[in-house]
């Protein structure tokens, strides 16, 4: 698993600079698309026949682990783990009998999970690389993106402001920025 990168580089603050990090100019010449960026846990669920067969969470490695140029990378998550109590909740709650098989990484969201910013009602896992819902018209600068952002209302929950954007580029990859960056 591939951390997603900021799409600017950080300044002594971790506030994010005008700068474009290396990597994400493709950003900035306008290819990909914009989603929203939601405030969950990341999970990774398997589909196969319509039915999710597997279920994995994040796992971050240490701090010598990322000193050994470790990644993110995902691990089973058990039903029965008390700590996986919500993330199931949202397993449970999403719709897969239309899915292709294969594995999807999303995010769990929903009234138990990383304070609830969205104010959701139900836990469900929001896929975001399958049919993800599009953001148009988002800005592609620094100052605009600042702008943008600050304003930005969540799709899933209106009245309520988005986490931030995720980038995806026709490749695969994705680069983000989120509103507390700036």
């Amino acid at each position: 698993m591939q951390k997603i990168e900021t799409i600017f580089d950080r300044g002594n603050n971790f506030k994010v600079t005008a700068k474009i990090r290396a990597g994400t100019e493709w950003v900035f010449e306008g290819k990909g698309i914009a989603t929203e960026k939601l405030d969950g846990t990341n999970i990774r669920i398997t589909v196969k026949n319509g039915t999710i067969t597997k279920v994995e969470k994040r796992c971050n490695p240490t701090k010598q682990e990322k000193l050994e140029g470790a990644e993110p990378g995902y691990i089973d998550a058990h039903k029965d783990d008390p700590s996986n109590k919500h993330i199931f909740r949202a397993v449970d709650n999403t719709n897969s009998s239309q899915l292709p098989d294969g594995e999807y990484p999303c995010e769990a969201v929903g009234p138990k999970i990383q304070g609830n910013p969205l104010e959701l009602n139900n836990h469900i896992c929001y896929l975001f690389t399958y049919n993800p819902v599009v953001v148009s018209d988002v800005p592609r600068t620094f100052q605009g993106l600042r702008e943008f952002i600050e304003k930005f209302e969540s799709n899933f929950s209106p009245g309520h402001k988005a986490e931030g954007i995720v980038f995806h580029h026709p490749d695969g990859k994705m680069a983000k920025i989120k509103r507390k960056d700036f």
